[in-house]
């Protein structure tokens, strides 16, 4: 029988993408660097554990083995990243959330997401131990909880249009802990993945934390953006770099990642190695990467219905207008979904790594 083109090029990628998925890490067999594609891959902050799939995956030669040459540029305090993607000055960009890619669709910006490396936003509430806020529904009657500029138009107009909380209570978070660790009845915003560790450092306490994404803020997090034009005419690029990150991230959270860490510090000498390694105990406790529709379609899975949900949520929070647009137009399921990894996934746990080194 005659294979359409399009349909042979999408079976062949599938059984190269399987093949380079088996091959044990210290295999030579790898794409010739010479006709490596190049890209260049920008993230929203410092290098930390968040982002420790795709350092693992340019660490350990995953990203090489799918002809891939893998440029990691940093975010930070005075870097952003975003406006580089539609420019055309980066290939692939690590995105907060879906409002993000909301805000790029009504705005009609022509990037799209291709992948949802985070099945939960790490976006928290942290409070003191016997404080009375052991149960989410009691944060509605703290006298003070501090949010950061941004996120008062965002995820706080969602608390307020659902879950009870007041402007009176509201508070600006300057990313110092001192307020909060000042004020025993005080709650303020966190990564649920970083801040803690830091409160357990510097208050000699651990918090009581309340995941937004365990009460109904279920936005993905930590999205693959690229632009539309590169999904429709490299679909491949997409595949390959979606497919190898995929897999880094399952070495990261299961496997050795020593190397991925020791990129990290490199790059972002204010972390450490402890820090990190706390940072994925988090992660893998709380469920944010491997999680949800991750455990049976694959790390980086992205269901249309969730997104519609989302959407609407913010539409009740009053970020966006019912109707103004589809948002599943915002993110694209044709390169996830495919349970790439569950096998490897296996294989790592079956291997007993427990840190970053055997």
């Amino acid at each position: 029988m005659r294979v359409a083109p399009r349909a042979a090029g999408r079976r062949r990628a599938g059984l190269w993408v399987a093949w380079a998925a088996l091959l044990p890490l210290s295999s030579h067999a790898q794409a010739d660097p010479a006709k490596a594609d190049h890209i260049v891959f920008a993230t929203n902050w410092k290098a930390q554990a968040a982002h420790g799939g795709f350092y693992q995956a340019r660490a350990d030669g995953t990203y090489a083995r799918f002809g891939l040459d893998v440029t990691i540029r940093q975010g930070g305090p005075q870097v952003n990243n975003r406006p580089l993607l539609p420019a055309g000055r980066i290939d692939f960009l690590m995105t907060g959330n879906l409002l993000h890619s909301f805000d790029n669709l009504k705005n009609g910006v022509p990037t799209i997401a291709v992948a949802a490396i985070f099945q939960k936003d790490p976006q928290a509430l942290i409070a003191h131990p016997g404080q009375g806020y052991e149960r989410f529904e009691s944060l509605k009657d703290a006298p003070v909880v501090l949010v950061a500029k941004d996120a008062q138009f965002t995820w706080w107009q969602w608390l307020k249009a659902t879950q009870g909380f007041r402007d009176e209570q509201l508070r600006p978070y300057n990313f110092n802990l001192g307020p909060f660790l000042a004020n025993s009845r005080a709650v303020q915003q966190g990564y649920a993945i970083a801040e803690p560790i830091y409160v357990q450092r510097q208050g000699g306490f651990e918090p009581v934390v309340h995941l937004l994404a365990d009460h109904g803020f279920d936005t993905y997090s930590t999205l693959i953006e690229t632009r539309t034009d590169t999904v429709r005419n490299r679909p491949d690029l997409v595949q390959r770099f979606v497919d190898a990150s995929i897999l880094g991230w399952y070495r990261y959270l299961y496997g050795d990642r020593g190397s991925a860490n020791a990129a990290m510090l490199r790059d972002n000498p204010e972390m450490g190695e402890a820090e990190l390694e706390a940072s994925v105990a988090l992660m893998r406790s709380q469920g944010i990467v491997d999680s949800a529709d991750a455990l049976r379609l694959g790390i980086g899975a992205m269901d249309p219905a969730r997104v519609r949900h989302f959407f609407q949520s913010m539409v009740t929070a009053g970020l966006y207008r019912a109707g103004e647009m589809d948002p599943t137009q915002a993110a694209s399921m044709q390169f996830v979904n495919k349970g790439l990894g569950l096998d490897l996934k296996r294989r790592l746990q079956a291997g007993g790594y427990r840190t970053g080194r055997r």
